[in-house]
């Protein structure tokens, strides 16, 4: 009887010993099938190139497949649900961007980014230039400040649409400076672009890589960067910080998310093979030609900038009353 107990025994042991050590060794093979990236905007947009850089890097550095797969619609809520409803096990990811961070503000949704989601890393962050027609007469934040309230609300502000950065800025911009602007949301670049040289557009918070040929041509005219540096490509520009208004901080960036309840491990392995890839200089030229820098973060420092940023940016949405009426 006693050989029967110490046989129950062993197995048992022998039995706990595997469990502990299988997820070990499938943390190790991960992954071994492709993995599907998931981005909620249209092929062919200005975050596609991105995102298929990383993922190609990514395949060559796992030896598996790493597949882009669109899904837009909804403000980007199609894709997003698509990720948060997927079995959780590392094998879906999602391109994190402005809209993950600035949705929970403005839609209802069908999921709880903090609850649902979880960082993996980051991939780049994108600054903000403030650029005014070349016929404006303000050279400089201040003068702008100054025009802005001496005719309070006959100015108004272009943004790529309602809820995106570039309107938040400029509803942040607003609220700081105590000046009354009125906001006009475009649909397309190129519209916006052209109603801001004409001048029919009295300012606008754009991206570097969308306006820093029309500012080398000598139709816009740059007051202000965000960030707490300024920017290698536009050297003359101050910063905001520079200019007098040092509470002025939002920037764009991208990143990769995936469910929370995903394996650590997988998690963990994309993060590190994620970082290796950015931390080439290839990578580096290749996001500084996106008119982005590169941004490396682990898991938990992505998270913790995914929180903070939907609590700054819903704290910018509702003292700003912006709604997606």
């Amino acid at each position: 009887m006693k050989s029967v107990h110490t046989v129950l025994a062993s197995l048992l042991a022998a039995g706990a010993l595997t469990s502990a050590v299988a997820p070990a060794f499938a943390q190790q093979d991960f992954p071994a099938r492709p993995i599907r990236f998931i981005v909620p905007f249209p092929p062919g947009g200005s975050t596609d190139p991105m995102a298929r850089f990383a993922a190609t890097r990514l395949s060559e550095r796992f030896g598996i497949s790493v597949v882009v797969d669109n899904r837009p619609g909804g403000n980007t809520i199609i894709g997003t649900d698509a990720v948060a409803k997927a079995t959780p096990d590392g094998y879906t990811i999602l391109l994190a961007s402005s809209s993950l961070i600035n949705t929970p503000s403005l839609l209802k949704m069908p999921y709880d980014v903090k609850r649902d989601f979880t960082g993996v890393g980051t991939i780049a962050t994108s600054r903000f230039v403030l650029v005014v027609p070349p016929t404006s007469p303000a050279k400089t934040l201040a003068e702008l400040i100054d025009l802005a309230k001496a005719k309070p609300g006959q100015l108004n502000y272009a943004s790529s649409g309602v809820g995106t950065n570039t309107h938040l800025s400029g509803a942040l911009f607003t609220l700081l400076s105590g000046a009354k602007i009125n906001h006009v949301p475009y649909k397309g670049s190129g519209t916006l672009q052209a109603d801001l040289m004409a001048g029919r557009i009295d300012m606008s918070f754009q991206v570097p890589i969308s306006v820093i040929s029309h500012i080398r041509a000598g139709k816009q005219r740059p007051l202000a960067m965000s960030g707490d540096k300024r920017l290698a490509a536009l050297p003359e520009v101050p910063t905001f910080i520079e200019s007098g208004m040092p509470n002025f901080i939002i920037a764009g960036w991208f990143g990769v998310v995936t469910q929370a309840k995903a394996p650590r491990g997988a998690i963990e392995r994309i993060s590190k093979e994620l970082a290796s890839v950015l931390n080439q200089p290839e990578a580096i030229e290749y996001l500084a030609k996106q008119g982005s820098e590169v941004l490396v973060s682990t898991p938990e420092e992505t998270t913790k900038r995914l929180h903070a940023d939907i609590d700054r940016h819903a704290k910018i949405i509702k003292d700003a009353g912006i709604t997606m009426e």
